[in-house]
């Protein structure tokens, strides 16, 4: 990693641009900040249209640092052994038309929209960094500071093949993403990651620019080695820069400069907190679990803590049913995002109860870090909106602004009695509704009831997902600048609903890949899956529930009569359904069967 920073700050000394420069392991340990003399401190977050300052946007403080490390974690959690996705494919995958540029408006969103709002500096699932080190100290996955970025800057680091890290460079002092992607930017903080990348760069056929996502291909880069002002390979070696042109810096909660510079822990140790599941763990040998560092399952399977609320609670043996069924339907499936093409599906499963409690999670060997987070977001996020409690947990949120978006769902659908528990929302039908356009896409059309109009819409202010963490953020940014303690580990302000149970612990998502868990007609749980395409989570969410309410008996999806795509919204001079789920057709690589989902 000395040699990661070494070039990377030749590079930003040849551009005369000193820079911040943050690298990590794959699971989120920050290895190093070093900050070059002079370097500008500041991190300036876009405007919307409007001029607004909701949520992040508009926000200016000397945090540079923290947009370093956001955008390493961004390189890191987003690739794999089989796709390398940068910060610039993230500003792509995340807006409200896809791919973003003036000439596509009138296009969906983004397939990943809202998962800049995953890996928050206050999720009860991110490990937190322990000075001083210790049994655990280096377990992951790690939280980032400012959640996923989307600003050029950030890539993954790879050896033999294998993502190990991301380097992540914040030098100009805006944090923002790219509106265009049409056109190709000379960007001097991805020149200067690229240069850091020298020597451990993604392999060229997994990188996004050999993706396609409905016809589109994603981009990796606009940086290329022939534009580069220095000549990586002949950097000086980091001791001959370290306390002279810059200092490796401490930051709150993330990075101790007096341990050097750290070596990363090998993914798939105990030591890195992700490890192969024993047989007494789970049944399939394939399948990975997070752990605590000594040996012990952080989220071991269990039955639903929900007793007296719930008549019927699920149990550990159904809970157990229901991961192993969803994990044989992803082990079966065809990725959407990974190379070579044909390549197995690799993702995390997480079930929770109605309280949001984790009741387990699994993963599959080489699944995205991010989608551990996710999951659990998508699982909870289904779970939340079906309870008939919703809307008055909502309402029970100290922010005016949180309590404001239960009265413009309810205008909206024109049912007073909205998100009391009437119906089933999975993370696409939430998804919908979370959108600057209603239908996806369609300009002319209103927002979205859980979103900002598109005059004070971008990607840091999203709408309810953003207005239900911005303080947590804030809070955090402010103990990182040591101005105050640090955020809790529960994200979101509604009330528990019981001392240390609160139903939205690591925030909401608001894309595909969840449903509630019902046995006949009650609400029990969720399951959330996140890792290699949005059609193939809701797949193995709404299938291995189904596979898994067949095996085990008396529990599965929703009643059809209930499920979101039994909502019509009415435009005045059009009627659009909310959807389900959407899943792939001829998923599966060991057999032709098309529409899996279909009638279930």
């Amino acid at each position: 990693m000395q040699k990661v920073i070494a070039q990377a700050a030749a590079e930003a000394q040849a551009r005369n641009l000193p820079a911040n420069i943050a690298v990590v392991d794959r699971v989120g340990n920050v290895l190093a900040v070093f900050v070059m003399n002079g370097a500008n401190p500041r991190l300036s977050v876009p405007r919307p249209p409007d001029n607004g300052t909701l949520d992040l946007q508009g926000v200016d403080v000397p945090g540079a640092v923290a947009g370093a490390i956001a955008k390493a974690i961004t390189g890191a959690y987003l690739s794999s052994s089989g796709n390398a996705f940068s910060t610039r494919t993230a500003s792509q995958i995340v807006q409200q038309h896809f791919p973003p540029a003036p000439s596509t408006i009138g296009l969906e969103s983004g397939p990943l929209f809202g998962v800049q709002f995953s890996q928050l500096p206050c999720s009860d699932l991110s490990a937190r960094f322990l000075p001083g080190g210790g049994t655990g100290a280096l377990i992951g996955p790690k939280r980032s500071p400012l959640g996923l970025s989307a600003d050029s800057g950030g890539f993954p680091l790879y050896k033999n093949g294998v993502v190990v890290g991301g380097i992540g460079i914040m030098a100009d002092g805006v944090y923002g993403f790219d509106p265009n992607i049409l056109d190709v930017d000379s960007d001097a903080e991805e020149f200067i990651a690229l240069a850091g990348s020298n020597g451990f760069a993604a392999p060229e056929d997994i990188r996004a620019n050999r993706i396609t996502v409905d016809g589109t291909s994603l981009r990796f880069t606009d940086a290329l080695d022939s534009g580069l002002s220095s000549t990586p390979a002949s950097a000086p070696g980091f001791a001959a820069i370290n306390g002279v042109i810059g200092a490796l810096t401490s930051v709150n909660g993330y990075y101790d400069a007096a341990g050097g510079v750290l070596a990363g822990t090998a993914y798939g140790t105990e030591a890195s907190g992700v490890r192969r599941a024993s047989a007494a763990e789970f049944v399939n040998s394939d399948a990975f679990i997070l752990t605590d560092g000594a040996g012990v399952n952080r989220y071991p399977i269990r039955g639903g803590t929900d007793a007296g609320a719930v008549a019927t609670p699920l149990t550990a043996v159904e809970v157990r049913i229901i991961l192993e069924e969803a994990f044989a339907v992803l082990s079966r499936a065809r990725a959407q995002i990974r190379r070579p093409l044909d390549s197995r599906m690799q993702a995390t499963v997480s079930i929770v109860d109605t309280r949001g409690e984790v009741l387990g999670i699994v993963r599959s060997p080489d699944a995205p870090i991010f989608g551990t987070d996710v999951a659990l977001q998508k699982a909870r996020t289904a779970a939340f909106f079906t309870n008939a409690a919703a809307g008055a947990q909502l309402l029970a949120d100290p922010s005016a602004d949180v309590q404001g978006f239960v009265g413009k769902a309810r205008a909206f659908f024109k049912d007073p009695t909205a998100l009391t528990g009437q119906f089933a929302l999975s993370d696409r039908g939430n998804g919908n509704v979370s959108r600057p356009y209603f239908p996806d896409g369609e300009v002319g059309r209103p927002n979205g009831p859980f979103s900002r109009p598109i005059q004070s819409f971008n990607p840091f202010s999203t709408g309810l997902q953003s207005a239900l963490i911005v303080n947590n953020v804030l809070t955090h940014v402010g103990f990182i600048l040591g101005a105050n303690p640090d955020t809790p580990q529960r994200c979101a302000a509604i009330p528990d609903v019981v001392p240390g149970q609160n139903r939205l612990e690591n925030g909401i998502q608001i894309f595909p890949g969840s449903v509630p868990i019902y046995r006949g007609n009650t609400l029990i749980g969720g399951i959330g899956v996140s890792g290699d395409g949005i059609d193939q989570d809701d797949m193995v969410s709404f299938l291995g529930l189904h596979n898994g309410g067949q095996r085990a008996g008396g529990l599965g999806n929703a009643p059809m009569a209930v499920r979101s795509d039994r909502i019509e919204v009415d435009l005045g001079n059009a009627k659009v359904r909310l959807r389900y789920v959407s899943c792939p057709f001829a998923p599966f690589l060991d057999t032709a069967q098309q529409n899996v989902c279909q009638g279930l």
